[in-house]
């Protein structure tokens, strides 16, 4: 990740915290807090919300698709990749208007689905319309060459 843009936030690692899970967790917490309960950002002109439920230990839906992976809900297992990066959602959505982004529509589970995709820094946000607002649903690395190959066909397709 040479080339970041200059509105990209630095990383939040684990080791700026003495390897203490617990408090890094919050800290972390507190970034999403700052900037998707707090101080709500648009896209586009409709206000982003992050998913509350299932709230976890506390904590909203969207929080936990932001820092961890898995495909069973309950069972995500933290990423500290993800947890890295908590501060990059907010930065890439409000920059959207940046020529370091490809942006497209498409359809995943039945619902229009808006992918941001950073792909100098291998990183994509992922929004779900709705009818008055959209929603933080994702945000995760791109790394495997048939994701980045996949992201480019969609854009292409959906950018035609």
């Amino acid at each position: 990740m040479t080339n970041n843009p200059d509105w990209l936030p630095d990383l939040v690692p684990l080791s700026d915290y003495g390897g203490d899970w617990k408090k890094y967790l919050e800290e972390i917490y507190r970034y999403f807090k700052r900037d998707f309960i707090y101080n709500r950002p648009n896209f586009r002109g409709q206000r982003v919300s992050p998913k509350r439920l299932p709230m976890l230990k506390g904590k909203e839906a969207t929080f936990w698709h932001l820092i961890s992976e898995g495909d069973c809900e309950l069972e995500r297992l933290p990423d500290l990749r993800r947890c890295e990066r908590i501060r990059w959602p907010r930065a890439v959505i409000d920059n959207e208007k940046s020529t370091s982004l490809k942006i497209w529509e498409n359809k995943r589970s039945g619902e229009r689905r808006v992918v941001i995709w950073l792909e100098c820094c291998e990183y994509a946000v992922i929004l779900a319309k709705r009818r008055n607002y959209v929603l933080l649903w994702t945000a995760y690395q791109v790394t495997r060459d048939h994701q980045k190959r996949k992201f480019q066909k969609e854009f292409e397709e959906a950018t035609k």
